[in-house]
C-alpha cells in the first residue's frame, strides 16, 4: 500500500532520523521496539518491523494489525505480512541489495538478531544502532510536551482529590486503586506504571508496591503516580504525615524539599545532568542525610517512564530546550519511613516549568 500522507510530527521525526542516520554513516535502521515505531510513525500496535532509509520507510506488520497500521501509520508503506516479520525484513533487504543497516540492539534478543542473521543476505552486514532512536527522544517536540503536559495535570488533580480519603484506617492498595480509577475517569489511558502506596516503615522502600496494611496516625505515607495520556507518561511523588509532624520529621522534609528545590533550579538547558544530581546531593550532604538518599535524582520521561537521560552522579548528557525529566531527591530511614518529592519537569530557554503541579507545601493532614 502506498504511504500514507506524511504529517507533522512524524515527518520531522523521520528527517531527523534520516539526518543522524547520515551523520553515522548508516543507510538504513531496523526497527522492532513498538514505541519506537509508533514514536516515527504514529502505529500503536504491539507488533511491527519498519525500515527507515534515505528512500523511504516500510511497516510490515501481521494481518491483526494491518487494518489500523493502514489508519494511524505515517509516511510509511504499509506491507501485511503472515509470516515471521522479520523474515519478511531480510528479504527486502536482500533485493534492495544494501551491503550495510543498522539495528535496534537495545531492543533486539540474540535469539531474535540470530533469525534476522539467517534471514538477511550473507553480504549485509548488521551494525549495532541501538539508542539511536531514543537519543532523538530525549528531546520532544511540541505534541509529545502538550501530551505530557495534560498527563501531568491529570496526575496533580487526581492526587489533589484524593487528600480527603488519606486518613488512619485506610488501606494502601485501595488508595492505589483509588488512584488508577480516577485517572481513568479522567481520560487517561491508564497508570504510567503500579502507583506507590507505601506507609510508615513501608515508606523506607523507595519502591514498595501497595500492600493490606492500613495508614496509621503518625506515619509518613509515600505517594508515587502517574497517568499516561495518549502514550505519553508523567511521573510524580508527594509524602504526607499523618498528624502533627515532630521536629525530626519537619527537618527531614525540609531538607528533602530544599533539595528539590536546588536540583531544579540546576535544571537548566546545557547544564549536564550529572550536576543537577548533584545540586541534590549537596543540600543533604550538608544536612549529613546523603547516604540515606539511595538512587538517582531523576530520568527522563516520555513514551517510557524511566527513558534517557539519566540525571545520576557523572552523567555528562547536557540538557536541552524540550527535555523532559523528573526532579526526585528523596531520604529512606529505616524504622521511620521516606520522604521523597518528585515533580515532572519541562526543559525550556528559561525556568523549568513544573508539569506535576501539585502542592508540596501543604504535606502533613491533622
Amino acid at each position: 500500500m502506498q504511504p500514507n500522507t506524511l504529517s507533522h510530527p512524524f515527518s520531522e521525526r523521520q528527517e531527523r532520523l534520516r539526518a543522524l542516520l547520515e551523520v553515522r554513516k548508516l543507510p538504513l535502521l531496523v526497527v522492532s521496539n513498538p514505541l519506537n515505531i509508533f514514536y516515527l510513525t504514529g502505529f500503536r500496535g504491539s507488533a511491527g518491523v519498519a525500515v527507515f532509509s534515505e528512500a523511504g520507510a516500510v511497516l510490515w506488520v501481521d494481518p491483526r494489525y494491518t487494518l489500523q497500521a493502514y489508519d494511524q501509520a505515517q509516511g510509511v508503506d504499509v506491507l501485511e505480512e503472515k509470516g515471521v516479520l522479520l523474515k519478511a525484513a531480510g528479504r527486502w533487504l536482500g533485493r534492495k541489495r544494501f551491503k550495510l543497516a543498522g539495528y535496534d540492539d537495545g531492543y533486539l534478543t540474540c535469539a531474535v538478531y540470530r533469525q534476522l542473521r539467517e534471514w538477511a543476505p550473507r553480504n549485509l552486514r548488521l551494525k549495532p544502532a541501538g539508542g539511536l532512536v531514543e537519543e532523538l527522544r530525549c528531546v520532544k517536540d511540541a505534541s509529545e510536551i502538550e501530551c505530557i503536559r495534560q498527563a501531568g495535570s491529570l496526575t496533580a488533580s487526581v492526587f489533589e482529590d484524593l487528600r480527603q480519603q488519606i486518613r488512619p484506617g485506610v488501606r494502601e492498595s485501595d488508595l492505589a486503586a483509588e488512584v488508577e480509577y480516577r485517572m481513568r475517569r479522567g481520560g487517561a489511558d491508564g497508570a504510567a506504571f503500579e502507583t506507590i502506596v507505601a506507609s510508615g516503615p513501608r515508606a523506607a522502600w523507595p519502591h514498595a508496591r501497595a500492600s493490606s496494611k492500613l495508614l496509621k496516625k503518625s506515619e509518613l505515607v509515600i505517594f508515587d503516580l502517574g497517568a499516561i495520556l495518549r502514550g505519553y507518561a508523567a511521573d510524580m511523588t508527594r509524602t504526607i504525615y499523618l498528624g502533627a509532624p515532630s521536629q525530626r520529621v519537619r527537618s527531614l522534609y525540609n531538607a528533602v524539599l530544599e533539595a528539590h528545590r536546588w536540583a531544579l533550579e540546576a535544571a537548566l538547558a546545557g547544564e549536564t545532568t550529572g550536576n543537577v544530581d548533584a545540586a541534590a546531593r549537596r543540600v543533604l550532604r550538608h544536612r549529613w542525610l546523603e547516604k540515606f538518599f539511595t538512587h538517582s535524582t531523576g530520568h527522563g520521561v516520555g513514551l517510557e517512564i524511566h527513558e534517557k537521560p539519566r540525571l545520576a552522579r557523572g552523567e555528562r548528557f547536557r540538557l536541552q530546550a524540550g527535555c523532559v525529566v523528573t526532579v526526585e531527591p528523596g531520604v529512606y530511614l529505616q524504622g521511620l519511613g521516606g520522604i521523597r518529592i518528585e515533580d515532572t519537569v519541562l526543559v525550556g530557554a528559561g525556568e523549568p516549568e513544573i508539569l506535576t503541579p501539585a502542592t508540596k507545601d501543604d504535606w502533613f493532614i491533622v
